[in-house]
């Protein structure tokens, strides 16, 4: 199975400006091991919903773009080449561009991402 398969990931923009977004109805909604849905822009930025039922994302850096992570729900873990970082409920962190990094999870977590709209999830080849 290629890395890329074990992702639900919709680069697609779900909602556009004036429209209201139910973060709990899709999380509720979403049944994937790891789902991650561009809900919006806003500035040459996106703003992802990351619905992360179990398991990891694989090791990968974004060379260009920072990515900043926020918790709505549960735990999220983010591991780094020399650190490793467990965020709570309504706890962030912003990985900068470059940097090697892998996401996981312990229980279920519900995440919003802020990042460049050029970023590949999935990392730079």
């Amino acid at each position: 199975m290629e890395q890329n398969e074990k992702y639900s990931i919709h680069m697609d923009e779900r909602y556009g400006f004036l429209k209201l977004i139910d973060v709990p109805a899709l999380a509720a909604a979403c049944k994937e091991k790891w789902y991650n849905q561009t809900l919006c822009r806003v500035n040459g930025n996106v703003v992802r919903l990351g619905v992360f039922n179990e398991g990891e994302f694989h090791w990968h850096k974004h060379d260009k773009e920072d990515e900043f992570f926020f918790v709505l729900q549960g735990s999220f873990h983010i591991e780094l080449e020399n650190e490793a970082f467990k965020l709570g409920l309504h706890q962030g962190l912003t990985v900068p561009a470059g940097v090697l990094h892998r996401t996981f999870v312990k229980e279920p977590a519900v995440v919003l991402m802020v990042e460049g709209d050029t970023v590949t999830p999935t990392g730079d080849k």
